[in-house]
């Protein structure tokens, strides 16, 4: 997709005070730059600051003036944040809601300003935005229960460590993953473990559970941020051994940073789920620079291996590919995989 720049064929004549006119009313910097809010969900995780590191690096490419805040996972932060951005001009808003439920007010109030807003990795419960940019995140939830369906022998116990429900993405990983275990694996059973994706709150739920259940063998993980915890625990319990020892506890993620590519590697954990932090930076400010130019998305096929569905009316979303993980490539049920070692992995970049 091209993109286009405000005003950019007199930018070079215009003065600041010029520009702002014809931007409506500060839409753009004195450089002449787009003026665009994002804020930052949390930096608290490896997937997040990954994130955050590639939003400036597109935001340069784009000639995006960004103004940056971060919500630190509160709802109430994000929405002072937002009003900060309305105070400073902004033209469009990318944002990454944790609560997808408690941010339609904050939504109506910038529909009504006729600020457009792209939301990342997560979609509103109500309302609209001009574009939802997430993966499928029921599919993370069916490639997990693939996955360990297949390792398991279709029988035995496992630990799904779910993010928050109050998300929309913990509420899909977790439907997805125990419809499908109900249906393709009904001889394994499921331990549901809700986690406010909070680190230390999926550490001491593992840990009851493995005391209460010695002979689980199978984790989900619905985020990267359970991993160093889930390994202690497990490493603790003398269960952290290669896949052919008998004591060998299944693991599959979801996120495909850097340490877990590296866990795959060294045979700690079996497979994660990418989501392509990279692309979630690059298609959120390609999109509201595409709102504030007035286009109007349509659903199909896009030009970088996505679909974008009309998810309601007035609502699309671009949902990325996010491929399962795994040390060999190997099938799991309908499920492929894509070797650990795969350069197309956002992990796997040295950028």
């Amino acid at each position: 997709m091209k993109f286009q720049y405000l005003c950019a064929a007199v930018a070079g004549v215009l003065t600041a005070a010029a520009l702002a006119g014809c931007s409506s009313g500060g839409s753009t910097s004195a450089s002449g730059a787009t003026v665009v809010g994002v804020d930052y969900p949390r930096s608290d995780t490896d997937f997040w600051n990954a994130y955050i590191k590639y939003v400036p690096q597109y935001g340069g490419e784009f000639g995006l003036d960004l103004k940056t805040t971060n919500s630190q996972n509160d709802v109430a932060n994000l929405t002072a944040n937002v009003q900060t951005m309305i105070s400073q001009g902004v033209k469009g808003v990318v944002m990454a809601p944790q609560d997808t439920a408690a941010i339609i007010p904050t939504l109506q109030q910038l529909a009504g300003k006729k600020i457009p807003v792209v939301s990342v990795d997560t979609r509103p419960d109500q309302g609209n935005v001009y574009m939802v940019v997430r993966a499928d995140n029921r599919a993370y939830g069916e490639k997990a229960c693939q996955f360990l369906g297949a390792k398991l022998g279709g029988k035995g116990k496992v630990v799904m460590l779910q993010g928050d429900l109050a998300s929309i993405n913990g509420r899909d990983r977790t439907e997805a993953f125990n419809e499908c275990m109900k249906k393709n694996f009904p001889g394994v059973t499921v331990f549901g473990e809700a986690t406010n994706w909070d680190a230390n709150t999926a550490a001491q739920k593992l840990q009851v559970q493995l005391t209460a259940n010695p002979d689980i063998k199978g984790v989900y993980m619905q985020s990267s941020f359970a991993l160093a915890g889930t390994l202690q625990i497990l490493k603790q319990r003398g269960a952290l051994v290669p896949a052919a020892d008998p004591k060998h506890v299944f693991i599959v993620s979801n996120d495909g940073i850097p340490e877990e590519l590296a866990k795959i590697r060294a045979g700690e954990i079996d497979a994660t789920v990418s989501q392509p932090a990279d692309q979630f930076a690059k298609y959120s400010l390609q999109y509201v620079k595409d709102a504030i130019a007035g286009k109007t998305p349509v659903a199909g096929k896009t030009d970088h291996d996505s679909t974008i569905i009309q998810v309601r009316d007035g609502l699309m979303e671009d949902q990325l590919a996010a491929p399962l993980v795994t040390a060999d490539g190997g099938t799991f049920g309908p499920v492929s995989s894509v070797k650990v070692d795969d350069k197309s992995l956002w992990g796997n970049s040295k950028s």
